[in-house]
């Protein structure tokens, strides 16, 4: 457990590092884009696949599950809302008194505090929030409601591309990113380089059987909180099955699933927190970085426990 709880502190670190923001920043940039753009074309299909799979659903559960996503929702925008705030009165201030080098780290720990803090509200407000909206959907008509939660089905779907990508991405560049982090916390060793591009096979592989999932599973996204577990579980699959391997295969010679699977325990905790990342906007960028960094550290401190 002491082992599992440096790698999280450690990925913590360097994620709040110039090098390690480069990478999440460029490349969560040009994601974004590309699914925005690619949303912003199919998004009549999208909305019509959403109000077709709806009008197969009870309207009890439609509408249950519609507060229920309308408060996540809430949620959501009063954070990025807060966020947006606090740069819009204090930007001179915080541009005053934080470096250029620290002002990212600066910005993301706004965002998560911003994100703990109404977190707080909604664990004692949630019900009463959950209880208005449940009102509202009932006195809209039954189009209204079907549409809104279309709607956010589609924005759901378009951000799990985003999660998804960014994964993929990130297995695509580990190398280089693990090399910088390497020369500067393990002097001495060297990157293994013959099974990186194997990882990204089996990072492609992960990501189509997670998209399946996805599809089999979508009918528990309209039950409220086992939506959530769900989500979470599956994110947590993606990232804990594609990292563990991706960090092996960094590390060690040769890559082997059965030590691989010795250590999961300490894989299926780091993934849980990396699949924390994916409740807050513009952290899920920096999440699938935070887990390869974190797994990478965890075998590489085994490693050396070994020869010691």
């Amino acid at each position: 457990m002491k082992n599992t709880i440096q790698a999280i502190l450690f990925g913590f670190k360097e994620l709040l590092s110039w090098n390690t923001m480069k990478y999440a920043l460029i490349s969560g940039f040009l994601v974004t884009l590309l699914w925005v753009g690619i949303g912003t074309m199919l998004w009549e299909t999208l909305i019509g696949l959403s109000s077709h799979i709806l009008e197969m659903v009870p309207f009890s559960m439609v509408r249950s599950n519609g507060a229920w996503m309308l408060s996540s929702f809430l949620w959501l925008q009063l954070v990025l809302l807060t966020f947006a705030l606090i740069f819009a009165f204090f930007g001179n201030i915080i541009l005053r008194s934080v470096s250029k080098e620290k002002y990212t780290s600066f910005s993301l720990l706004v965002i998560a505090g911003s994100a703990i803090f109404w977190g707080i509200v909604w664990i004692f407000e949630g019900g009463y929030i959950y209880q208005q909206f449940l009102k509202l959907l009932t006195w809209l008509p039954f189009e209204t409601v079907e549409k809104g939660i279309a709607f956010l089905i589609g924005f759901y779907l378009i951000y799990n591309a985003i999660v998804v990508t960014m994964v993929f991405v990130t297995s695509l560049f580990s190398e280089p990113l693990i090399t910088t982090v390497e020369k500067h916390h393990f002097k001495g060793d060297e990157v293994r380089r013959d099974h990186v591009f194997s990882s990204v096979g089996y990072t492609l592989k992960d990501s189509i059987i997670f998209i399946v999932a996805s599809l089999l599973a979508f009918p528990l996204l309209f039950i409220p909180v086992l939506n959530i577990l769900v989500q979470v579980a599956l994110w947590m699959w993606l990232i804990k099955d594609t990292m563990s391997y991706d960090a092996a295969a960094l590390t060690y010679e040769k890559v082997k699933k059965e030590e691989i699977k010795k250590h999961r325990f300490a894989l299926w905790n780091i993934s849980f927190v990396t699949a924390l990342f994916n409740f807050v906007p513009l952290l899920n960028l920096f999440g699938p970085y935070f887990g390869e960094i974190a797994m990478f550290h965890y075998f590489k401190a085994g490693t050396k426990n070994e020869k010691n």
